[in-house]
């Protein structure tokens, strides 16, 4: 008998309550409804079958925010294997890495291909397969699906006798490997079931809410939080037609689709905030909220979204490990949001645990830690980063935060990129903050280097806004009026790009090393 614990068995019995509503559109191509989607799925998991796809095989997939990668993940996980997403800018050594330590079997590219992937594939003797939806003569698309003949076998199962597991590992991904090489993160159905409904539950998601994805799908917070989630509820989501975000397109599409909410990294709201203020859209869509995730948003940045657009900004915070979600702000109608806040714990328990791992009361810091059914059960092939992963029960996150009285989670920063000048440790989130706040300041990272006297010394890279004058001076100026003496930078590289991930988040690390080396 199936269980009703698997993220396979829940999208199913959504696309049979809402067969005729939208599911998924490619802007300015075509509209799938979620039964037309779920068709399209099966046909494609039937074909991974033929192509002797077993459970638990890993399938690697790199392709654009397209509709082919979203039926061919569901396929995949549909046959109870593994769904590898990759980034298809990576190098050839990245490729073989990722490829070699997920230990896939099969590539899963567009008709295009990926030079990269591919070759690193067939260093590796895995297979490679494309996949492409077309507009047939009936107007409906159909899915085209080119598997290697030597792939396939004789006598299968039909795709309706396969019937998924809650253990199942569904998604396979990698943290960002900044401070040492990637880890390997295996999720299983019951995890990613378990995050979709905690995210259906906080944002009140129904079949009448709509989305434009503006984040790649190889990474959790578009796939879970901006796909899945809104899939698993029956509402609709549109991709844009390049395969990527283009913040000239955005408003259109979102006015188009009638959105209701968009989901974004910090870097992406400015790019949107920065539009709107050279570039105003005639009209824009009446939406329910603004979410923002993986990476802290300066509370200047959320003020100007609310005034903007109008709606209410909801700072969350999340990770790989626990399936994408792990706290959020509340719809207004469920309590207050607060700026400078990444809300309250959704869906498992959250603790602050100091080093020896005691309980921390309302407003001391100390780790961020979580347990629940979202949360993976190990990384893998990795006993030293599981063992200091699941210290005392719990999964630890690598964050040092507080937790108000009202039960409010705010994040100070990561463990290892606390600035310690002196014995005084200082969160760079708050540094980013206030420099955020600068308004010719379009974008701004704190970092700690190492001094003599102090240990440590705070600098920081600003991008001015287009058209400012801003120097050095005027940073330190408006640091000194705002910020306590020892948390004011001793040196402002003004820059025109920082390093940042394939999402858009600023990857401090790298911001340091580049900068250090030149002081």
């Amino acid at each position: 008998m199936e269980t009703t614990s698997t993220l396979t068995y829940f999208l199913r019995h959504v696309a049979a309550k809402f067969p005729s509503r939208r599911a998924l559109s490619v802007a300015a191509k075509f509209d799938l409804t979620h039964s037309r989607l779920h068709q399209l799925v099966e046909s494609a998991a039937q074909r991974l079958l033929t192509a002797g796809i077993k459970p638990g095989d890993v399938v690697a997939l790199t392709f654009p925010n397209t509709v082919e990668f979203v039926i061919m993940f569901l396929a995949v996980i549909r046959v109870r294997a593994t769904a590898a997403p990759l980034n298809s800018a990576y190098t050839d050594e990245e490729f073989e890495f990722y490829l070699s330590d997920s230990e896939s079997k099969l590539l899963l590219t567009s008709s295009e291909g990926n030079n990269a992937a591919q070759a690193a594939a067939s260093k590796l003797k895995i297979a490679h397969a494309t996949a492409s939806v077309t507009q047939a003569e009936s107007n409906e698309p159909e899915l085209s699906l080119s598997l290697s003949q030597s792939d396939s076998v004789n006598s299968v199962d039909s795709v309706e006798s396969v019937v998924n597991d809650p253990d199942d590992v569904a998604l396979f991904l990698h943290t960002s490997g900044t401070t040492s090489r990637p880890k390997g993160v295996p999720l299983t159905q019951h995890n990613l079931l378990s995050s979709v409904q905690n995210i259906k539950s906080v944002y009140r998601l129904t079949e009448s809410d709509s989305t434009v994805i503006v984040l790649p799908l190889f990474h959790v917070h578009g796939l879970i939080a901006g796909l899945l989630s809104s899939l698993a509820a029956g509402a609709a989501v549109a991709l844009p037609a390049a395969g990527r975000f283009s913040a000239s397109a955005f408003w259109k599409d979102m006015v188009k689709y009638n959105a209701t909410w968009y989901t974004a990294v910090p870097t992406i709201h400015q790019i949107i905030l920065d539009r709107h203020a050279n570039n105003p859209e005639p009209v824009y869509p009446r939406l329910r909220f603004i979410r923002s995730c993986s990476a802290s948003l300066a509370p200047a940045i959320l003020g100007k979204l609310e005034e903007a657009f109008g709606a209410p900004v909801l700072e969350a915070y999340a990770m790989t490990e626990a399936s994408h979600l792990m706290a959020s702000n509340p719809l207004p109608q469920d309590g207050p949001h607060k700026a400078g806040s990444v809300g309250k714990p959704v869906g498992q328990e959250m603790v602050i645990l100091d080093q020896t791992g005691r309980v921390q009361e309302a407003e001391v810091s100390g780790e961020v830690c979580i347990r629940g059914p979202n949360v993976t059960k190990g990384y893998k092939n990795n006993v030293d980063a599981n063992t200091a992963a699941f210290e005392f029960g719990w999964f630890h996150t690598g964050d040092v935060g507080y937790l108000d009285s009202d039960g409010y989670l705010h994040l100070v920063g990561r463990i290892k990129e606390l600035i310690n000048r002196g014995g005084e440790k200082i969160s760079p989130i708050e540094v980013d903050a206030v420099l955020l706040s600068h308004p010719d300041i379009a974008q701004a990272v704190a970092f700690g280097a190492p001094d003599a006297k102090y240990g440590e010394e705070i600098y920081c890279a600003v991008i001015p806004r287009e058209g400012s004058n801003l120097d050095e001076a005027e940073v330190l100026r408006y640091s000194k009026n705002n910020l306590a003496s020892f948390k004011v930078p001793k040196k402002v590289f003004i820059t025109d790009s920082l390093p940042k991930t394939a999402t858009g988040k600023i990857l401090r690390r790298l911001v340091t090393e580049h900068f250090v080396s030149q002081i």
